[in-house]
This record gives C-alpha cells, sequence and structure tokens, in this order.
C-alpha cells in the first residue's frame, strides 16, 4: 500500500513538473515573439544606445554616429521629446569646450531652425561617408590629442543632388574619449588636396 502511494505521489510531481514546465515554455515563447515584433525606429535606436557603456572607440566611429543623428534630425519623423533626446545623444559627443560655447538651450533653438528651414526646402540628407580610418589625421595641439575627420553629405533638394564636405575636429578628453571639438564646412572634395 505504501508503494503504490509513493507512486501516485511522484507521478503527480511529473504531472504537476510538465504542466509547469509547458506553461513557462510557451510563455517564454511568447515574451520572446512580441519582444521580436516590436522593430524600433532609427530614431529609438540612436536614443536608446547608452553611450556611457557603448562609446564609439575611434574618431571616425565618433563622427559616424554623429552623422546618424544629423540623417535622424533632418530625414526621420520624430516627437519633441524624442528631438531632444536626440541632441542630448549628439551633446555626448561634443567637447565641453563646444558645450560651453553652445549651451544646451541655444543649441536647440538654433537646431530647430535648421531643421525648419531643411523641410521648407524640401532638403534631406542622401547618405553620409566619413573618410578611411587611414584618412584619419592626428596631431597634438596644446598638449592634447587632435583628430581631423573628413566627412560627405549627398543631399537632395527638390531633385537638385550636391554634395557638401565637413572637417571635424576631435579631441581627447581626460577619460580617453574623442569628442567633437569642432567642425566646418569645407569647399570641395577635401582628400583631393
Amino acid at each position: 500500500m505504501k508503494k503504490r502511494n509513493v507512486v501516485r505521489v511522484i507521478l503527480a510531481l511529473v504531472v504537476i513538473g510538465l504542466v509547469v514546465g509547458v506553461y513557462y515554455y510557451f510563455t517564454v515563447q511568447k515574451r520572446a515573439s512580441v519582444e521580436d515584433a516590436v522593430e524600433l525606429t532609427e530614431v529609438q535606436k540612436v536614443i536608446t544606445k547608452d553611450l556611457d557603456a557603448n562609446y564609439p572607440a575611434t574618431p571616425r566611429e565618433v563622427v559616424k554616429y554623429y552623422n546618424r543623428i544629423v540623417k535622424c534630425f533632418y530625414n526621420e519623423t520624430y516627437t519633441e521629446d524624442e528631438l531632444y533626446e536626440l541632441g542630448d545623444q549628439a551633446r555626448k559627443l561634443f567637447d565641453e569646450e563646444l558645450l560651453e560655447n553652445n549651451p544646451r538651450e541655444s543649441y536647440f533653438d538654433a537646431l530647430k531652425a535648421d531643421i525648419e528651414d531643411y523641410h521648407e526646402r524640401s532638403k534631406t540628407i542622401r547618405s553620409s561617408s566619413v573618410c578611411d580610418s587611414n584618412d584619419v589625421e592626428f596631431q597634438t595641439v596644446d598638449g592634447r590629442e587632435c583628430a581631423y575627420v573628413e566627412a560627405s553629405y549627398f543631399t537632395n533638394e527638390n531633385k537638385d543632388y550636391s554634395r557638401t564636405y565637413q572637417m571635424y575636429v576631435l579631441r581627447k578628453d581626460d577619460e580617453g574619449k574623442w569628442k567633437i571639438l569642432v567642425f566646418y564646412k569645407v569647399e570641395g572634395d577635401p582628400s583631393d588636396e
């Protein structure tokens, strides 16, 4: 009699274990498929990047990531809150000196005006590119490491296409991160010089 009760208890535990296991399996699968079904927009991908944990390692990668932000500013649809989150991501790439010369409020006022101008002119950035790693120039200026990175932007304005070039000067901060110190438009393709 005791042997039969032990077998029943063991069978009951096995059945309960199977039920819990099946329930857990299907719950996890359902959650995973729901998460897979949620596709982030480019704006959301840029905003959710944790720059504190995953800061771009090279000057070139900093400019490439900055260009992703710039393309979001001018090409994507976003909310007012997302605009500020994008701008704050861009500002995390800026050197302290650039931040001091562009207080947050002034930065956003100028940014909004520039974005509005782009939209009024139906202008978009079709693509952007950054020079090869071998073309990045490094110099020491006032005892600090600096890097010069060239980027180009292929734009469309009312079916008129053009290419513009910018030079980014980055400076390594005290934590060893490359930060954008200044950028300016250059005429023609600077790599031709």
